[in-house]
């Protein structure tokens, strides 16, 4: 059971229930984690951006590619919504995680979010020359920022404990 409840949208306040109802009319549905950032909607208008940095890497980062990355930042820090969300995406794709041989852009990616989990102040330049190389640098800045608000979207589940959403269920990652 999640740390933190989410809102009662008829008990939430005016700015919580117009931020939902703007959330419902941007992308269709809420997750456990909006339900329970609602109770700031400012938390929760930043934790949102994660949608903005996406559009803007669609250009250079396909779906695949940032389902990967975004896959290896979740798993390596251990947080189970947010991995079991991007399984989805892979699995709803007509991918299997598990069976995906990664291309050589995917592996620097994938190398990449985990060398920043591991350690941010240490990624090897090895992996930063090889991202320099693939992408400018408006994209690099948009990459990183990406990889942050992953990364602070991974410690918030599992800070609050936030309950796996039930139509993730059948895509969670038997351990």
């Amino acid at each position: 059971m999640s740390r933190i409840s989410p809102i009662v949208y008829d008990q939430a306040s005016p700015e919580s229930q117009a931020e939902h109802d703007r959330e419902l009319a941007l992308r269709g549905r809420m997750t456990n984690m909006k339900r329970i950032m609602l109770h700031s909607p400012a938390a929760h208008r930043i934790y949102g951006e994660w949608f903005t940095l996406r559009e803007l890497l669609r250009p250079s980062i396909p779906d695949r590619a940032f389902w990967l990355f975004s896959l290896a930042l979740s798993e390596a820090n251990k947080s189970v919504v947010p991995a079991t969300f991007m399984r989805r995406a892979l699995m709803d794709s007509g991918l299997q995680p598990e069976a995906i041989v990664p291309d050589a852009d995917e592996v620097v990616l994938m190398d990449f979010a985990k060398a920043i989990i591991a350690d941010s102040n240490a990624v090897p330049d090895s992996i930063w020359k090889q991202l320099v190389a693939r992408y400018d640098e408006p994209t690099l800045v948009n990459l990183v920022a990406f990889a942050g608000i992953m990364i602070a979207t991974t410690i918030f589940t599992n800070v609050a404990e936030v309950d796996l959403d039930p139509e993730l269920a059948a895509y969670r990652k038997d351990t």
